[in-house]
């Protein structure tokens, strides 16, 4: 696994910030594994209707998986948004479109033509990251595998996407409902199904009793508990959990706060500009 922090804006060679961090998922994707299948980036960013897309396959875990997942960066200068998305796929066909890809499912995060501070963090199966925008904003992103509780002979293909946003609208990150996927049953954040299909589901510890009656989640002796966040539905079924990402306490806690916890770095990250104790993710470094 390998992580990269910093700051992305408007004065390197691919113009815009969302543009240069498209450009950073791209390089710590290949030196990790990752190969890019399509990378288009026409100019300038100032015609509304220039779209960047990266299109990478991954070798999964096991190191003989396909996994297909993408990225766009979509702007619009006169409603004043510069975005970003997450996306996978079951396959590639060089002649088809990004929205034309087999098995497309997409969605986007609010970020900025002007500075973007950043998280990101690949291994062999997933992408994940964490995005400052803004007055600030804290954007999130996930694509690719999740760990399934299941073998790869029952669930061979278990993806996860996850942005902001319900598809790719036009949404900037100042809009004061969007929120990120992690928290369950929301549309902007959805698992491929053992039937093909792509499957809006709830998420531990959010949907359900736990942090619906346990909002004063605290620390113990300044140790703060990593809870996974495990995929379920109502049926009850229970399909797996996300690489990485975790749900934290907000009590006495921080955004941007870093911990290690048996040798392996985190950072926190909260929901937009939410801050109350149910609002926040550790993302795995390491």
């Amino acid at each position: 696994m390998a992580y990269e922090i910093g700051f992305v804006d408007n004065t390197g060679s691919e113009g815009v910030a969302h543009w240069q961090f498209l450009l950073k998922i791209k390089a710590l994707a290949e030196a990790n594994g990752w190969t890019t299948l399509r990378y288009l980036n026409p100019t300038p960013y100032t015609t509304d209707t220039v779209i960047r897309e990266l299109i990478l396959q991954g070798v999964g875990l096991s190191g003989t998986e396909q996994i297909f997942i993408g990225f766009r960066a979509y702007q619009s200068v006169s409603a004043d948004y510069y975005n970003l998305s997450c996306a996978a796929f079951t396959g590639y066909a060089a002649g088809n479109t990004f929205i034309t890809q087999p098995g497309y499912v997409e969605s986007g995060v609010p970020a900025h033509n002007n500075r973007i501070d950043y998280w990101l963090v690949v291994n062999a199966q997933r992408i994940a990251f964490g995005l400052k925008v803004g007055t600030p904003a804290y954007e999130h992103g996930y694509a690719g595998k999740f760990l399934p509780y299941a073998t790869p002979g029952q669930y061979p293909y278990p993806l996860a996407v996850g942005g902001m946003l319900n598809g790719v609208p036009a949404t900037r990150f100042s809009d004061t409902a969007h929120s990120m996927p992690y928290k369950g049953t929301r549309a902007n954040f959805k698992i491929r199904f053992v039937d093909g299909a792509w499957k809006q589901i709830d998420s531990w510890p959010w949907n359900n009793a736990y942090l619906a009656t346990a909002t004063q989640l605290r620390d113990t002796n300044n140790n703060y508990k990593l809870l996974p966040v495990v995929l379920n539905d109502a049926g009850p079924n229970i399909y797996g959990e996300l690489d990485g990402v975790y749900s934290i306490s907000g009590f006495n806690n921080a955004t941007e706060n870093t911990l290690t916890i048996d040798g392996i770095p985190y950072v926190v990250l909260q929901d937009v500009s939410r801050n109350g104790f149910t609002d926040y993710i550790a993302l795995r470094l390491n």
